[in-house]
């Protein structure tokens, strides 16, 4: 973690004397083995097919009413059973990738459509701004040099027990606005981060050997999941907050 840190830290004057980008420094994947760029479309055409099995999944929620928290723990199964599966059954990985991205969509399910009952140009802005976060932050990671950003992996770890604790805290002892909006804008800087990270750590088991595109598309999923859901609160919030404020004006 020190050596980590160190060579980060040690990086920073070099990147700080970088021009600014170009349209040619854009395309700069040189340090990408053709191998690996390979492996990055196949993983983004795999995150693509899981999104939209996420989408059918919501749904199938919104005509039956089928996600709760028997969809949540079918999900882990599913993701479990795929971690599980050997790489050399690929048919068998891509349909568990399928399932469970299936059931993750009909889990956020109530989510979605309360946002849908509420506002539906606020789904659509959160899906949107979400693409828009994944693709900038996943390209960051891309551009950056090798193993630029895997020192964060240890803080993310952090990050994540920190949420687990807070969210474990507000069970107990009874939650509050400020502890929830904490644990909701800490889980976006997190997740947003693992965007970066895993982008990177990919890349990097690509290029020692390991083209285990599923797994990969798998990872990449949760984190679009975790970062989607979170924006989506967020806009729902404050979309609320303003029709109070509207509300309390008419009344005066």
């Amino acid at each position: 973690m020190d050596q980590s840190f160190s060579s980060f830290f040690d990086s920073q004057p070099r990147s700080s004397s970088r021009s600014s980008w170009t349209y040619e420094s854009l395309k700069n994947f040189r340090e990408i083995s053709p191998v690996v760029q390979t492996h990055l479309k196949q993983v983004y055409l795999s995150l693509c097919c899981a999104l939209i099995a996420s989408a059918v999944g919501a749904y199938f929620h919104i005509i039956w009413n089928i996600g709760g928290l028997l969809t949540t723990l079918a999900t882990l199964g599913c993701m479990f059973w795929l971690l599980a599966t050997s790489p050399h059954e690929e048919q068998k990985r891509v349909s568990l990738l399928m399932a469970s991205s299936f059931l993750q969509g009909a889990s956020i399910g109530p989510l979605i459509e309360l946002a849908l009952d509420f506002d539906s140009s606020i789904l659509v802005s959160a899906f949107v701004g979400t693409g828009i976060a994944f693709a900038c932050f996943s390209g960051a990671a891309m551009l950056a040099k090798r193993r630029e950003y895997l020192y964060l992996g240890g803080l993310l770890s952090s990050g994540v027990s920190m949420l687990f604790w807070l969210h474990f805290a507000s069970s107990i002892f009874g939650g509050s606005v400020g502890l929830f909006k904490i644990e909701l804008y800490l889980g976006l800087l997190v997740f947003v981060g693992y965007i970066v990270y895993d982008t990177q750590e990919i890349i990097e088991k690509a290029h020692l050997g390991d083209l285990d595109y599923v797994k990969h598309a798998l990872m990449l999923f949760t984190d679009f999941i975790a970062v989607f859901v979170r924006i989506l609160i967020i806009m729902l919030k404050n979309s609320a907050q303003k029709e109070e404020e509207r509300k309390k004006k008419r009344r005066n």
